[in-house]
């Protein structure tokens, strides 16, 4: 069963990376998500004090209780294995609407649309953090529902992000009126992102890899650009490894 709802609503974090992403975002004013309470394995209650010792110390502060359970109690209530022994049930977060005002000048935005796995946009989302993007650009319909799952697939990024909802082209919009150049991840009318100018501030755009990107977002598009093979190949990549290469190329550019 648990396989069957992993992409529902999950309000789990999963494992201590997860939980001290939550707590560093709290701490660093990017979301007000709130832990309501962690379970923990009590058979690995010895293994585990030094990470249990942290969260008794700081559970007043934010205002969790820690709580005893049996293996199998966390095991039915997670969906991968490395949590540790360690859970956490967390409140919603807010995500505001993307405006004028909250887009930093000279900065990396990326949005990344129609992806149909949120293990895949977790993965995204871990790769444009470690590659410096500044934020993240959600269109309404998106995987934060399955936050939980998320953050674990992010290692944590998605909740260090700051994140804003906004329909493409409108985000498209207003990035191009903040100064941004507008870049979408396509193949028509395209040009190989290695000859591409993606110096800052570039707002970048990215689709699944099954639909793309959507007619809106491309007819917005400054720029089209595309990944070019080593070899005949007529697959596409996973969004995640596209958005990957791509961010990097993005820091590549503007590196000092």
């Amino acid at each position: 069963m648990k396989e069957s709802d992993k992409f529902s609503a999950s309000n789990v974090f999963e494992g201590m990376i997860s939980i001290r992403a939550v707590l560093r975002a709290r701490d660093r004013g990017i979301s007000c998500r709130p832990i309501e309470r962690i379970l923990y394995d009590r058979e690995r209650a010895v293994s585990k004090r030094k990470e249990l010792g942290y969260l008794r110390a700081v559970s007043g502060q934010y205002g969790f209780t820690l709580e005893e359970a049996r293996p199998e109690e966390i095991d039915a209530l997670t969906i991968g294995s490395t949590h540790g022994g360690i859970i956490a049930f967390c409140g919603p977060r807010d995500y505001p609407p993307l405006t004028r005002e909250n887009i930093v000048p000279g900065g990396f935005y990326m949005m990344l649309e129609g992806i149909e796995d949120p293990y895949n946009f977790g993965y995204a989302l871990r790769s444009a953090y470690a590659a410096g993007a500044d934020g993240i650009i959600l269109t309404p319909r998106n995987w934060m529902t399955a936050a939980g799952l998320v953050c674990r697939a992010s290692a944590g990024a998605s909740e260090l992000f700051p994140m804003f909802i906004s329909e493409a082209a409108e985000a498209a919009a207003m990035m191009r009126d903040a100064g941004y150049r507008v870049v979408c991840a396509d193949i028509e009318q395209s040009v190989s992102v290695y000859d591409a100018d993606l110096h800052r501030p570039v707002f970048l755009a990215v689709g699944g890899e099954k639909r793309g990107l959507t007619r809106a977002m491309l007819n917005a598009a400054d720029i089209v650009v595309r990944l070019d093979y080593g070899r005949d190949f007529p697959a596409a990549l996973s969004a995640a490894s596209a958005a990957s290469i791509l961010a990097y190329e993005v820091l590549r550019q503007n590196r000092p």
